[in-house]
């Protein structure tokens, strides 16, 4: 069976979704969910699903401390799943194209340092866009531009706020996110 560890810096409805898939399918486990931020909703998510939670400042990230943490969980890949923080080269070169992350637009279009969660959807708003999607793709020293793995895309003409596009985007996440994940892991 494959290791998936999640790093999560949110409210967790992404890791929470991944773990309960894998929970059904038995390609992969999620064997622990690595989060910088102590008050994200995902702790009590992992928590309240027996997933072992592996807390840690920015400082540790870049220092190295968390890539000695990781190894003890052996990924086969690394899922970044609402996780803010610019990934450190010292992991990525010890997991080359091992780690992925989900973006809540269609990349190269709204990508980049502060283009997350609600930026990217009023970003999208004020241009007037009449389609967006999500981009999941591979990690590399530069935020969003690592290979692109699959795209999907929805229309949101008729959306009036940012958070009516957030909401047709979670759909999106939920249905796709987890099956490229089994996919890669094949």
């Amino acid at each position: 069976m494959k290791n998936i560890v999640l790093f999560a810096s949110g409210s967790g409805s992404n890791a929470e979704n991944i773990i309960l898939h894998f929970r059904q399918n038995k390609t992969a486990r999620v064997t622990a969910v690595f989060c910088n931020n102590l008050n994200a909703g995902v702790i009590a998510k992992a928590e309240n699903l027996d997933i072992p939670v592996v807390l840690f400042s920015k400082s540790e990230l870049n220092e190295a401390i968390v890539l000695h943490k990781l190894q003890v969980f052996r990924p086969d890949l690394i899922v970044l799943a609402g996780f803010l923080l610019k990934f450190p080269d010292n992991i990525i070169g010890n997991y080359p194209n091992k780690i992925i992350n989900i973006h809540p637009a269609l990349l190269p279009k709204y990508g980049g340092k502060g283009m997350y969660g609600m930026n990217v959807h009023n970003a999208i708003l004020q241009n007037k866009d009449i389609e967006t999607g999500i981009s999941i793709h591979y990690v590399n020293e530069h935020y969003d531009e690592g290979g692109l793995i699959f795209q999907a895309k929805i229309g949101i003409e008729d959306c009036v706020s940012a958070e009516a596009i957030a909401l047709r985007i979670h759909q999106l996440e939920k249905e796709h996110f987890p099956i490229q994940i089994e996919k890669l892991l094949k």
